[in-house]
């Protein structure tokens, strides 16, 4: 890595946080449940960004390079598999027991379909 792609890759990262903070924070405020929705939104988005990203550089569209700036840093920034762990253990001990298996397992299965459609897509591209 270059010192250019680290330094662009810690902005992105900073970048993909502020996007986390203020999407879930606009979704929690349209959305009256205490089921964690925006969480969920930006790891399924997330994941598939991700895998769109690693599409576009296994199709030879995007560098090695901005793959690293793109996926490392701002999705990396973006996503957050521990509060979606910590969102769900909350769940539990609510006894909130379909909205954990939801949160947890609905999750993962929603993120990985949404990264492999976003990796084709990127393939297609």
């Amino acid at each position: 890595m270059t010192g250019l792609e680290i330094v662009l890759l810690c902005l992105a990262g900073g970048v993909g946080a502020a996007l986390r903070f203020v999407l879930d924070g606009t979704v929690r405020h349209h959305s009256s449940g205490s089921f964690p929705l925006g969480t969920m939104i930006i790891n399924v988005s997330g994941s598939f960004i991700l895998g769109l990203i690693t599409g576009l550089v296994a199709g030879s569209v995007l560098t090695h390079g901005w793959q690293l700036v793109l996926g490392t840093g701002l999705m990396g920034g973006y996503t957050t598999f521990s509060t979606a762990s910590l969102e769900t253990v909350r769940l539990l001990e609510d006894r909130r027991w379909l909205a954990a298996a939801a949160n947890g397992l609905g999750m993962l299965v929603i993120a990985v379909a949404a990264a492999a459609g976003g990796y084709a897509l990127g393939l297609w591209l």
